[in-house]
C-alpha cells in the first residue's frame, strides 16, 4: 500500500471507528449545544449574583467558593476517560459562575471599569489561545483528551466566560444599551457567525471560538434582564428562582436530547 493510500485509509478508519469518539471529551456542536450554552451562561450570571449580592458574601468570598468548585470540576473532567455530558456541562457552569464573580470584582472592586476589565480580559484570553496554539499546535477542540490540552481548554473557557460578563455589562450599562437591546446585538452577532459558518470558508475554529465567547455576554445581559429591578430595565425576578428555572431547563435538555462526543474539528 502506497503512503498516500495508507494515509487515506487511516483517516477513513479513524472516522469510522466508534472508539474514536472516546478520544474526544467535548460534545459535538449542534443547536442543542448552543441552547444549553446560552442557558448555562445565563445561569452563571444569576447564580454568581445570588451568591455575591443576594447572600451578601461579596466578590472575593464568592470567587473563592466558585474557584474551589471550578478546580474540582476541571480535575474530574481531566480524570474522566471519555466524554460525559453531565460532567462537561457541570464544568461549564462552574466556569461561568466563577467568571461572573471574577469579572465583577475586577471591574467594580478594583475600579478599572467595564471597558478596562474587558480590555484586560481580551489580552489574557489572546495570550491563553496563543500559548495553546504554540504548545499543542492547534486550538481546535475536536480531540481534547490529553491533560495539557484540557488545561488550556478550560483556562480559555474560564477567561472567555469572565470576558463575556464584563463585555455584557459594558454594552448594557456603560453604553446605555439596556438589557433587551444588548441581547439583540449579541444575538445578531451570533446569527452572523452562524451564517458565516454555513456560507463561507472562514476557519471553523475561529468561528467556533467567536461564537463561544459571544454567548457569554448574551447570557450576562439575559441574566441581568431576569433579576435586575424593573426601574433598571429588568424583570426583578428572584436570583435563586431564576437560577433554579435555568438549571431545570439545562437538566431537561440533557435528559431529552442525546449528546455525543465531537468527531470533527471546531
Amino acid at each position: 500500500m502506497t503512503p498516500t493510500l495508507k494515509s487515506e485509509y487511516s483517516t477513513i478508519a479513524t472516522n469510522n471507528d466508534p472508539m474514536s469518539d472516546a478520544l474526544s471529551k467535548v460534545p459535538a456542536v449542534t443547536l442543542i449545544f448552543w441552547l444549553i450554552k446560552v442557558a448555562a451562561t445565563t445561569l452563571g450570571e444569576t447564580a454568581g449574583d445570588a451568591l455575591s449580592m443576594s447572600m451578601n458574601l461579596g466578590y472575593i468570598v464568592s470567587t473563592a467558593i466558585f474557584a474551589v468548585i471550578f478546580a474540582i470540576a476541571v480535575a474530574s473532567q481531566i480524570k474522566a476517560n471519555s466524554f460525559n455530558k453531565w460532567l462537561y456541562w457541570a464544568t461549564i457552569i462552574a466556569t461561568t459562575t466563577l467568571g461572573t464573580t471574577i469579572a465583577d470584582y475586577v471591574t467594580r472592586s478594583l475600579g478599572i471599569g467595564y471597558a478596562g476589565g474587558s480590555a484586560l480580559l481580551i489580552v489574557l484570553l489572546a495570550i491563553c489561545l496563543f500559548a495553546w496554539q504554540r504548545t499543542m499546535g492547534s486550538i481546535a477542540v475536536d480531540s481534547v483528551s490529553k491533560p495539557k490540552a484540557e488545561v488550556f481548554y478550560w483556562t480559555t473557557i474560564m477567561f472567555s466566560q469572565t470576558l463575556g460578563t464584563a463585555l455584557g455589562d459594558w454594552v448594557a450599562d456603560s453604553k446605555g444599551m439596556g438589557y433587551t437591546t444588548s441581547a439583540i446585538i449579541f444575538g445578531t452577532l451570533l446569527t452572523l457567525i452562524a451564517i458565516a459558518h454555513f456560507t463561507t470558508k472562514i476557519s471553523k475554529t475561529l468561528l467556533f471560538w467567536s461564537a463561544f465567547i459571544l454567548t457569554r455576554p448574551l447570557g450576562a445581559v439575559l441574566g441581568d434582564f431576569l433579576d435586575k429591578p424593573i426601574d433598571h430595565g429588568g424583570l426583578a425576578l428572584s436570583r435563586f428562582g431564576a437560577s433554579a428555572a435555568l438549571l431545570v431547563f439545562i437538566i431537561a435538555c440533557l435528559l431529552v436530547f442525546k449528546q455525543r462526543a465531537s468527531t470533527k474539528a471546531h
